[in-house]
């Protein structure tokens, strides 16, 4: 091998340790917070109380959701909360609780439901005092069914907790996330 080979492999040698040294020392970091909120023009959102309205009530219901829709947004955004006049604001009411026969199936001579749905409905009023065009009044519903093996009061919490969680979700998204 001649001088100018050597001295080429070597420099590519070299390169590549260089290359994977500087690569190894970098670091790409992406966050997605999942939101469309310009934090120059919204800075607060207020959250009123979402009482239950609906004919059925359970009674944790109304401050476990209005509880965890404010905690959804404290903890995936900078907007301070406010208890009124908020740059953003939230309010509705719970209007629905409803237990509805799901799979029917055939015990002899009666039809028994083999589950139950358990639906919450609620209803939001959404202000953008920034950007009015993004205003709206919806109506979000979830639902979980359960066997009729066990009872409401043996899963009515869990359900809630599901149900809660999943209405949240849809609310905030409707509300600041940008899909």
């Amino acid at each position: 091998m001649d001088y100018w080979t050597k001295l080429r492999r070597i420099y590519k040698i070299l390169a590549a340790v260089v290359g994977v040294i500087l690569l190894g020392g970098c670091s790409i970091s992406y966050q997605f917070s999942g939101t469309s909120i310009d934090y120059t023009q919204v800075r607060s959102i207020s959250i009123k109380d979402f009482p239950n309205m609906a004919p059925l009530v359970y009674g944790p219901l109304a401050q476990r959701f209005t509880d965890e829709l404010k905690d959804k947004f404290v903890r995936q955004t900078k907007l301070q909360m406010l208890r009124e006049n908020g740059t953003l604001d939230l309010e509705g009411e719970i209007t629905g609780y409803e237990l509805t026969p799901q799979a029917v199936r055939d015990d002899g001579n009666k039809a028994l439901a083999a589950l139950t749905r358990l639906t919450v409905t609620v209803r939001v009023r959404y202000t953008n005092r920034v950007n009015p065009d993004k205003d709206f009044e919806q109506t979000f519903s979830s639902y979980k069914e359960f066997e009729n093996s066990r009872t409401i009061d043996q899963v009515q919490e869990q359900l809630c907790r599901e149900i809660i969680d999943d209405l949240v979700n849809q609310i905030y998204n409707a509300t600041v996330a940008d899909w």
